[in-house]
C-alpha cells in the first residue's frame, strides 16, 4: 500500500523535508503533511543579503519571511532549519542573470533558482536527513504513470500554474518531489491557512525578482558588468540611426515603452547586438517569430526526443511566455539542435526566456519539458 505521497510507508514511518519560504503556500503543504501524520522537517534558504529587502513586500526568502517560516513550523510544532546559501545563490543565480543582460537576452532567474539552489543543493540536504521526499509550494502536479515513471502535469488552478518555471526538473528529482498543491486553488489554501491558525493566511504572494531591492535590475547588472551600461546607437531597421541609449540592459526585445526616440510610428524593440551595442528597432510586425533554436533541453516524455520528433518532428504545445497560453508548434532535432516552430507564430521572443513543451492544449495537461531559447530570429530579420 501507497500513503498520500505515494511511497510505501505509513505517513508516520515517511520523512519529509518541506521548502518552507515563509509564505502561504508551503506553510499550508507544511501543515498538511503534518496534519497527516508525515514526520515533517521545514528548511529555508537564506539566498541573499535580506538587508536590503526587508522594506520589500513580496521579497521571497527575505528577512521578514525567514521570521515568518520560523513562526509556522513553531505553531506546527516541526523542527525547523535555516541554511545559509548565499555565495552558492550569487554563483548559480545572481551572475548568470548579470551576464545574460550584459549578452542582450531576457533571463529568467527563477528556472535557475529551481535547477540549482532549490532542486539540486535542497534536495542534497534532504536526502541527508534521511528524506523519502522534498515537498514544496509550487501549483503543479505530478503522479505515477503506469510504468512507474513520475510524470509532471499543470495544475487544477490555471492563474496559478507554474509549470513554465519547473520545465527544467529532471526525471531523478521529479521522482524524488511532491508538490500537494497541484490539485487546489489559492482560495482554498489560504482558507486551510486560516484553519491551521496561521497568522500569514493573507500574507501577499511574492513578485518580481526577488534579489532586486525595488524591482531595479539594472542596478544589479552595473555593479557587476559596468560596460553593460555603456551608451550606444538606437538604429531603425531600415538602417536609420534615431538616437543614443545609456546600455542595452534597458531594453528588452518586444519592449514599446520608453525607448527614447521619437517616431512618426510605434516602433519596439527588434534585436539588441550586445557586441555592437546597438539596440535595433521597427515595427510591430517586425518581432514575428516562426522558429527558435533551444540550449540545454529537459524532455521528461515516455520515448526519448530523438525517436519522438523523427520524420515531421513532434506535435505539442509550447509556452514561449510565462504570461502566454500554450500555442500548437513542432520540435525537430537538426543533428544535436532543437528547433521548436511556432505553428502561429508568435511576437518579441528573446534569447534567455523558455520554452516549455507541453503534451495538450488542456488545462492539466502533462509537461514534455523544455529548453531555454538560444536563439529566435523574428521572420523580418531571415536573410
Amino acid at each position: 500500500m501507497l500513503n498520500s505521497l505515494d511511497i510505501a510507508k505509513r505517513p508516520q514511518d515517511t520523512r519529509v523535508v518541506v521548502a518552507m519560504s515563509g509564505g502561504v503556500d508551503s506553510s499550508v503543504v507544511a501543515g498538511l503533511l503534518a496534519r497527516e501524520g508525515y514526520e515533517v522537517v521545514g528548511v529555508t534558504l537564506q539566498l541573499y543579503d535580506h538587508g536590503e529587502a526587508t522594506h520589500r513586500k513580496g521579497a521571497c526568502c527575505a528577512g521578514q519571511d525567514i521570521h515568518d517560516a520560523r513562526r509556522v513550523a513553531a505553531k506546527l510544532g516541526i523542527p525547523h532549519y535555516v541554511l545559509d546559501y548565499e555565495e552558492r545563490f550569487k554563483k548559480s543565480v545572481i551572475a548568470p542573470f548579470a551576464n545574460a543582460y550584459q549578452q542582450g537576452e531576457t533571463p529568467v532567474p527563477c528556472i535557475a533558482c529551481n535547477q540549482s539552489v532549490k532542486f539540486v543543493d535542497l534536495m542534497t540536504v534532504a536526502q541527508d536527513l534521511g528524506a523519502d521526499a522534498l515537498a514544496t509550494g509550487h501549483y503543479v502536479q505530478s503522479r505515477l504513470g503506469a510504468n512507474g515513471r513520475r510524470q509532471l502535469f499543470r495544475p487544477v488552478d490555471a492563474e496559478r500554474d507554474q509549470s513554465y518555471f519547473l520545465f527544467a526538473t529532471t526525471q531523478d528529482q521529479l521522482d524524488y518531489l511532491r508538490f500537494p498543491l497541484g490539485g487546489m486553488g489559492k482560495a482554498e489554501v489560504r482558507e486551510l491557512a486560516r484553519d491551521m491558525g496561521l497568522e500569514i493566511a493573507d500574507k501577499h504572494d511574492s513578485q518580481d525578482i526577488c534579489f532586486v531591492p525595488q524591482g531595479k535590475y539594472a542596478d544589479i547588472i552595473r555593479k557587476m558588468h559596468p560596460e553593460a551600461v555603456a551608451e550606444g546607437e538606437i538604429v531603425h531597421l531600415d538602417g536609420r540611426v534615431l538616437g543614443k541609449h545609456e546600455g542595452i540592459v534597458h531594453y528588452t526585445i518586444g519592449q514599446r515603452k520608453g525607448l527614447g526616440v521619437a517616431a512618426g510610428e510605434p516602433l519596439y524593440v527588434v534585436k539588441l547586438e550586445h557586441k555592437t551595442g546597438r539596440v535595433i528597432v521597427g515595427p510591430r510586425e517586425a518581432l514575428k517569430t516562426h522558429t527558435v533554436r533551444l540550449r540545454n533541453v529537459n524532455w521528461l516524455g515516455a520515448r526519448p526526443l530523438a525517436e519522438a520528433s523523427a520524420g515531421n518532428g513532434a506535435p505539442v504545445e509550447v509556452k514561449v511566455r510565462s504570461t502566454r497560453g500554450p500555442q500548437p508548434a513542432v520540435i525537430q532535432m537538426r543533428g544535436e539542435d532543437v528547433y521548436v516552430t511556432l505553428v502561429s507564430g508568435e511576437y518579441g521572443i528573446s534569447p534567455g526566456q523558455a520554452c516549455v513543451f507541453y503534451a495538450d492544449d488542456t488545462g492539466t495537461s502533462e509537461v514534455l519539458g523544455g529548453g531555454f531559447i538560444a536563439e529566435a530570429v523574428p521572420q523580418a530579420l531571415v536573410a
